[in-house]
C-alpha cells in the first residue's frame, strides 16, 4: 500500500515539475559554494523582457533606415558630386614652380640666381652675389607659402624690395602645372605635365656691381672709423640717367633675409638704430650745407644781383645789428676769414661770408631774397621727387616764411633766417638722390633727368629743362673746379681725370656736435659724363675726414679697374 501511494505521488509531482532541474531547487536560498556573489558568480540570469526585446528592434530598424538614406544621398542624389571629389583625390595636381629670372649688372655679373634643385625640394633658392653695397639695389625675395599640411597656399616668389620687387613682372615667371594619379594608398600610379612652366626673363641693371660694392665698403670703413651713424653715394650718367652706382649704408643680408632662417639676425635687423632697411640715397632726408651754393651762384648771376668779378671781404663772420638792443648785435660766423674772394673764389673755397651777401644782402651788396631763394631752389628740384623706381623716395624740404610760421608757433621770418638758407643750412632738406640730380642739371646746361637703375635708362630720361645763361654757367662751372684744383675738394685734384666738385659740411643739432659731410660733383670736367654724391651721416664736428675722402679712394681704385669712366 505504502510503496502504491510513493509511487503516485513521485508520478504526480515529476508531471508537475518535469521542466526543473534538481540542481535548481535551493538556488534562490543560497549561492552555491566556492562562486563570488558580489561579482555575480553562480546565480542564475533573469530573461530578457519582451519590451526590452522590442525597443532594441525598433532601435536596429532606425539605425538601418539611416544607414539607407545616407547610400541613397551618396549614390543617387550627389552621385556625381562625391564622384567627382573622389576622382580628384586621387589625380593630385601640383605646381611646377618657374625659376625666377636672373638679374645681371651692366657687365653681366650675376647679382641674382636660383641655386641648383636638389632632390625633394619644389622650388629653387634664390640665391645673391656675395658683394656688400648692393642689397637695396637687387633686394631679396619671399618664398611661397605652405600651410600645416604641406599644401601650398602661395604659389610664387614675391619680391621684397629693390629690383625683385619693381620689375617683378619681368622675372617671376609663369609656373606649370603636374598632374599626379595615386592609387588608395597614396602611392603614384602615373604622372604627365599639363602645363610647362615659363622661367623669368632677365634683368639687366645699369649699376656697376663692382664699383658700388667698392664705394660701400670705403663708406662703411669711415664709418666705422671715424664715428658716422650712416651713410650713401650714388654716380649717374648726366645724359641718360643710368645709375652706376647707388648705395646706402649699413644694409642687410639678402640671403638671411630670403632663407628666414637666422631669426636671431633678422629681429636684430629690426631692432636695429641703424636702420638697415633704410635706403638712405632716396629716403634719407639730410641739411645739405654748402653744395647748395652753386645754385645760389646761379640764381645771383642770373637776376643781376652781382657780377662775377665783384669781390667781397670775408673777415670770418659778419654782423648784423639789432635794431631793438643795440648792445646784442647778431653774428653770423663764417667757416674761415678767406679776404677778398669773387665769385668763382667763393665757391671754390666756400666762403660762407660771400653766400650771406648775395643771399641775404649786407651793407651796399643786395641780397636775392628768401622769395628768389626759394625760386630757384624749386628750379633745381630740391622739394622734388626724381622719379626714379623706388618706392620710399622722401620729398625735400625748402624753408619759406610760410613754413616757419606753421612750423615755429606763429614766428615770422627774420633777415637772419635768409642767411642761414643761403649757405644750405636752418630748414632745408633734400636726399642724396636729389644732390645727384642737381649737380647732373649743373653739369649738362640744366636738363633734368629721372634716374633709373635700368640698362639703357628710361626712354625718355629728361624729365624738363631749365634756361642757364652760359656765361653764367661758365663761371659757377669754373668755381667748382677751382675747389678742386685749389678749394675744399683739393684731395680730388688727380693726374688721370679732371673733377670738379662742391663739398658741404652741415651742422646738425642745436650744440652743432655733429655734422653731415657731403661731397658732389661731376667728371671729366670739360665734357661732363657722370656725376657723383657721397654723404656721410651725422658724424663728430671735430673729426677732419669726410666724404671728399671717400671720393678719393674711389677714383683712385676706378683709375685702376675701371678707367673707362674716366673717358670724355
Amino acid at each position: 500500500m505504502f510503496r502504491l501511494f510513493f509511487r503516485k505521488s513521485r508520478h504526480r509531482l515529476s508531471q508537475k515539475y518535469k521542466d526543473i532541474d534538481p540542481e535548481d531547487i535551493f538556488l534562490d536560498a543560497k549561492n552555491l559554494p566556492g562562486f563570488d556573489e558580489h561579482h555575480f558568480e553562480g546565480r542564475i540570469e533573469k530573461p530578457v523582457g519582451s519590451l526590452t526585446f522590442t525597443l532594441v528592434k525598433i532601435f536596429l530598424i532606425l539605425i538601418i533606415l539611416v544607414l539607407m538614406s545616407k547610400l541613397w544621398v551618396l549614390g543617387v542624389k550627389d552621385g556625381d558630386l562625391y564622384a567627382r571629389i573622389s576622382e580628384n583625390n586621387r589625380l593630385e595636381h601640383t605646381t611646377i614652380f618657374a625659376n625666377r629670372g636672373v638679374i645681371y649688372d651692366r657687365n653681366n655679373l650675376v647679382l641674382a640666381s636660383n641655386a641648383t634643385r636638389e632632390s625633394g625640394e619644389d622650388f629653387a633658392e634664390r640665391e645673391y652675389a656675395p658683394m656688400s653695397g648692393l642689397a637695396h639695389v637687387v633686394g631679396y625675395v619671399k618664398y611661397p607659402s605652405v600651410d600645416s599640411s604641406g599644401k601650398y597656399y602661395e604659389v610664387n616668389y614675391r619680391g621684397q624690395d629693390g629690383a625683385e620687387r619693381l620689375y617683378e613682372d619681368v622675372i617671376m615667371g609663369v609656373n606649370g602645372l603636374r598632374l599626379r594619379e595615386t592609387d588608395a594608398l597614396g602611392e603614384i600610379m602615373s604622372e604627365s605635365v599639363i602645363a610647362k612652366p615659363k622661367d623669368g626673363e632677365p634683368l639687366y641693371l645699369s649699376i656697376d656691381a663692382r664699383v658700388t660694392s667698392t664705394l660701400y665698403g670705403l663708406i662703411k670703413s669711415l664709418a666705422e672709423d671715424r664715428g658716422f651713424t650712416g651713410g650713401a653715394g650714388a654716380i649717374m650718367d648726366v645724359h641718360t640717367g643710368e645709375l652706376i652706382a647707388l648705395t646706402s649704408y649699413p644694409e642687410y643680408d639678402q640671403n638671411i633675409l630670403t632663407s628666414g632662417r637666422d631669426t636671431e639676425l633678422i629681429n636684430k635687423y629690426l631692432r636695429s638704430k641703424s636702420k638697415p632697411f633704410l635706403n638712405r640715397a632716396i629716403g634719407g632726408l639730410y641739411t645739405p650745407g654748402s653744395i647748395v651754393k652753386p645754385v645760389i651762384a646761379l640764381a645771383a648771376l642770373q637776376e643781376n644781383i652781382i657780377s662775377p668779378e665783384k669781390k667781397i671781404l670775408s673777415t670770418g663772420s659778419i654782423t648784423v645789428p639789432n635794431p631793438y638792443d643795440p648792445s646784442k648785435p647778431s653774428i653770423f660766423k663764417d667757416w674761415k676769414a678767406h679776404g677778398w674772394t669773387d665769385m668763382r673764389e667763393a665757391i671754390a673755397v666756400s666762403s660762407d661770408t660771400y653766400f650771406y651777401s648775395i643771399g641775404g644782402g649786407y651793407e651796399k651788396q643786395k641780397g636775392l631774397g628768401i622769395s628768389l631763394l626759394d625760386k630757384y631752389f624749386s628750379l633745381f628740384g630740391i622739394d622734388e621727387l626724381t622719379g626714379i623706381e623706388f618706392s620710399g623716395e622722401a620729398r625735400g624740404v625748402i624753408p619759406t616764411p610760410a613754413w616757419k610760421k606753421e612750423r615755429f608757433n606763429g614766428d615770422i621770418w627774420r633777415l637772419g633766417d635768409t642767411y642761414i638758407t643761403s649757405i644750405g643750412q636752418f630748414g632745408t632738406l633734400m636726399t642724396p638722390i636729389n644732390a645727384l640730380r642737381m649737380v647732373s642739371a649743373l653739369a649738362n646746361g640744366g636738363k633734368f633727368l629721372e634716374p633709373s637703375i635700368l640698362l639703357g635708362g628710361v626712354d625718355d630720361p629728361v624729365t624738363r629743362k631749365i634756361d642757364i645763361s652760359p656765361e653764367a654757367h661758365k663761371v659757377v662751372l669754373e668755381g667748382m673746379r677751382g675747389a678742386v684744383t685749389y678749394g675744399t675738394a683739393l684731395g680730388l685734384n688727380v693726374p688721370y681725370v679732371k673733377i670738379a666738385s662742391k663739398t658741404g659740411t652741415a651742422e646738425i643739432g642745436a650744440a652743432k656736435k655733429y655734422v653731415h659731410s657731403w661731397s658732389t660733383g661731376f667728371f671729366p670736367y670739360e665734357n661732363p659724363r657722370y656725376a657723383f654724391v657721397v654723404l656721410m651721416e651725422k658724424g663728430p664736428s671735430e673729426n677732419l675726414q669726410g666724404a671728399t675722402g671717400v671720393v678719393r679712394r674711389l677714383v683712385d681704385w676706378m683709375s685702376v679697374n675701371s678707367p673707362e669712366y674716366f673717358e670724355g
